[in-house]
């Protein structure tokens, strides 16, 4: 991440002008910070197939390491652009996509809180406090500019929206070990109200108005999220699988089923970071899967979970190969 450096440029009459050129981490993007969301629920549904299938090896705590890692490199280079640059980050806050990411910060520390549930209810309960009451903040504010922006139109909406305010429906997946339960219905309630207010209001997008840009159809996959981390909150809540959560579980599946059967659209996309967005809504329907086989014991289920964490992991795979290659030609971190 250098600092911006001067270039030359031919000028008329043979003299020569310099420009600038912005620094990499002018122009490093908040929505790094999906990266953390799938990588959190890649270490997740690892931990949930070595815990219910008793395999042999255990990658999900070297998984969760390079989480954290990530994690905190990501948020030391934000804050250091915080720092340096404040008015790009100030027009990243007035973008109608971009704001729609500054809550993958608080996301991925409630779901690193998930993550490190096995291993210590300590370092769980503070990145879940941390997370929720972040999070919390980040809801508040995304959607006051909703209500008193002056430059959104119907086009700009796309699935992204959903991570601000239907975020909340993680909290009670540590939640409910952590505090009161009425906390976790608290946020509970806000994400699935949210959820189908927002729903409604993008398939009008879509079947209505002009497509997605390119770089943002990737984002369609979060339409699974919602339903299927809903369901795990729903189970955390009521202890059970009843009709309700089994509504929730089989609309992320049919959707999981409708973009799959478009995978190879997807993959002829030119790659941004935005295919990250395929990873979390991913891993949440592999892990609600695990759940229904764990409660049920249908082998159904335990073969759908071992078929969608194979995927994930060659998902998973892919998205850090494409990464690190974008990286390297230095196509990531330049102005859009």
């Amino acid at each position: 991440m250098a600092s911006g450096q001067l270039g030359s440029i031919p000028g008329t009459g043979g003299e020569r002008m310099t420009k600038i050129q912005p620094s990499r981490l002018q122009n490093f993007p908040i929505s790094w910070f999906a990266v953390v969301m799938g990588m959190s629920g890649f270490s997740i549904a690892w931990h949930r197939a070595e815990t219910l299938l008793g395999l042999s090896v255990s990658p999900s705590p070297i998984l969760l390491g390079v989480t954290i890692a990530a994690f905190v490199i990501l948020l030391v280079l934000y804050l250091s652009k915080i720092l340096k640059y404040p008015e790009q980050v100030k027009a990243e806050l007035a973008h109608p996509v971009k704001l729609n990411f500054f809550p993958t910060i608080s996301i991925g520390l409630i779901l690193i809180s998930v993550a490190l549930l096995p291993y210590t209810n300590e370092l769980s309960l503070m990145c879940w406090a941390i997370g929720a009451a972040l999070h919390l903040g980040f809801t508040l504010y995304v959607l006051s500019a909703w209500l008193h922006q002056t430059h959104f139109e119907i086009t700009h909406i796309n699935p992204a929206w959903f991570i601000p305010i239907v975020g909340n429906i993680l909290v009670p997946i540590a939640g409910v070990r952590h505090a009161s339960a009425e906390i976790s219905w608290f946020f509970f309630s806000i994400g699935l109200v949210f959820w189908l207010v927002l729903l409604t209001i993008i398939f009008y997008r879509m079947f209505f108005h002009q497509p997605l840009p390119a770089k943002l159809l990737p984002t369609l996959f979060i339409l699974i999220a919602p339903p299927a981390v809903g369901f795990i909150s729903w189970f955390q809540l009521v202890g059970e699988i009843d009709s309700f959560g089994r509504i929730l579980y089989y609309v992320a599946i049919f959707l999981t089923l409708m973009l799959l059967t478009q995978v190879k659209r997807f993959l002829r996309l030119e790659f941004f970071l935005s295919w990250w967005a395929y990873s979390f809504p991913m891993a949440a329907i592999t892990i609600a899967t695990f759940l229904m086989y764990e409660q049920l014991q249908l082998p159904f289920f335990k073969w759908l979970g071992v078929t969608l964490l194979g995927l994930l992991t060659i998902l998973i795979a892919m998205l850090i190969g494409k990464t690190a290659k974008a990286v390297q030609r230095r196509a990531i971190c330049i102005e859009d």
